[in-house]
């Protein structure tokens, strides 16, 4: 009983429906998640910026999936729930593939930007 009080209004209504086991239907956000983490992957060398904000939304998207999944996995595919998963996985590597090239290119310009400024390019 307290499980259902913690269930979404649609998921109420697909457990009090009887459709359990007949149609299960797909994460809400899985195939969106999956297609950001890849994107966090490819954005790596877009400064990081595009990786860092892609896999960011990808992975807050796949964290929703799996509550919704978790709260009850009767009403979903596993199959969405593993492309699901998938896109977390993508979107962390993606994640923390953008900060460290990110924090490489601050620490780069840091470095170029002192050694001109020390050998008096800039005037």
């Amino acid at each position: 009983v307290s499980c259902r009080q913690s269930l979404s209004m649609e998921q109420r209504d697909l457990l009090s429906s009887g459709n359990i086991g007949t149609s299960n239907q797909p994460l809400p956000n899985a195939t969106a998640a999956l297609v950001l983490g890849i994107i966090s992957l490819v954005g790596i060398f877009c400064y990081g910026i595009v990786g860092l904000t892609c896999g960011i939304i990808g992975l807050v998207l796949a964290n929703k999936d799996r509550a919704l999944y978790r709260a009850a996995p009767e009403l979903y595919n596993p199959s969405s729930y593993s492309t699901s998963q998938a896109g977390r996985v993508c979107s962390i590597i993606g994640i923390v593939l953008s900060g460290v090239f990110l924090l490489f290119i601050i620490v780069y310009l840091i470095f170029v930007g002192t050694i001109i400024s020390s050998l008096g390019l800039l005037r």
